[in-house]
């Protein structure tokens, strides 16, 4: 009963040591740098932070990021569709037309109500 985990156990030890060798290989191969004020400072596109950490985001920098869920998740439907393409048929067309026309609509609404205009 033991012997049906052996190989079990060899991969998890094996992948602790590959873990520990990859560690120790950056510990005493990588860089010394020392600390600094610039260097631990947080990085925003190269400018030097300025204002409050707690400053509140405009809204349409979450509208922009749900949208881009919205659309991005299309392509987890779409993608099976094209795997089955041929054994869907006209009816498995028809389905996923009748998806991206909804998807249509829905970016023609959001674009007509402006809110992918970045202001």
């Amino acid at each position: 009963m033991l012997s049906e985990y052996v190989p079990i156990l060899f991969l998890l030890a094996l992948g602790v040591l590959v873990a520990a060798v990859m560690i120790g290989a950056s510990y005493l191969l990588g860089p010394r740098v020392s600390r600094s004020t610039l260097h631990d400072s947080v990085y925003e596109s190269g400018l030097v932070p300025t204002g409050s950490a707690r400053q509140r985001f405009d809204v349409k920098f979450y509208l922009v990021a749900m949208l881009f869920i919205l659309f991005d998740v299309e392509i987890v439907f779409i993608f099976p569709w094209a795997v089955l393409f041929e054994s869907l048929g006209g009816t498995g067309m028809l389905v996923m037309f009748e998806f991206l026309l909804v998807l249509v609509i829905g970016f023609a609404y959001v674009w007509k109500k402006g809110a992918l205009e970045w202001d």
